[in-house]
C-alpha cells in the first residue's frame, strides 16, 4: 500500500500531499512496469510475444505521462523545471547552464531573453510539432 510508504504522520500531511505522494508512487510504480516490460521485450526470441510486451510497455508509458501531466499541473515547481527541459535538444546541461549565464538562479522568468528563448538557438524539433511547449494537433 502506498501510504506505507510514507514519512510522516499522514494527520498532519493534507490530502493534498497525500494525493500527490500517490501520484508519485503510481508514477514510480508504472515506470517500473515500462522496465520490466522493456526487459521482458528484449529477451525474448518469440516475436509475437515480443510485441504483446512491447504493446503493454507503451501503455505503461502512457500511464506514466498522465500521471506526470496530472502532477505538473499541481505543482509550480515542477511545472518550471519541465517547460525548461522538456522538448529541448542538445545537452541537457547547456539549457541549465545557459539558464544560470542569463542571470538568473532557474527560479523566475528573469534568466530568460525577451524572445522566450533560454538565449542558446532553438530548442524545438525541427519538424515544428511542437508549439509553447505542447505538441501541435
Amino acid at each position: 500500500m502506498s501510504s506505507d510508504s510514507l514519512h510522516e504522520n499522514p494527520g498532519k500531511l493534507g490530502p493534498e500531499v497525500i494525493d500527490q505522494h500517490r501520484a508519485i508512487v503510481s508514477l514510480m510504480e508504472e515506470l517500473e512496469a515500462v522496465d520490466w516490460y522493456n526487459q521482458r521485450a528484449k529477451a525474448t526470441e518469440n516475436h509475437e510475444l515480443r510485441a504483446i510486451l512491447e504493446h503493454n510497455r507503451d501503455e505503461e508509458k502512457e500511464h506514466a505521462a498522465m500521471v506526470l501531466e496530472w502532477l505538473r499541473r499541481g505543482d509550480a515547481k515542477l511545472n518550471e523545471h519541465l517547460r525548461t527541459f522538456l522538448f529541448t535538444e542538445g545537452p541537457l546541461t547547456a539549457v541549465e547552464t545557459a539558464m544560470k549565464e542569463g542571470g538568473g538562479d532557474g527560479g523566475g522568468d528573469e534568466a530568460a531573453p525577451a524572445d522566450g528563448s533560454l538565449g542558446i538557438g532553438s530548442l524545438r524539433p525541427a519538424n515544428g510539432r511542437v508549439a509553447n511547449g505542447r505538441v501541435a494537433k
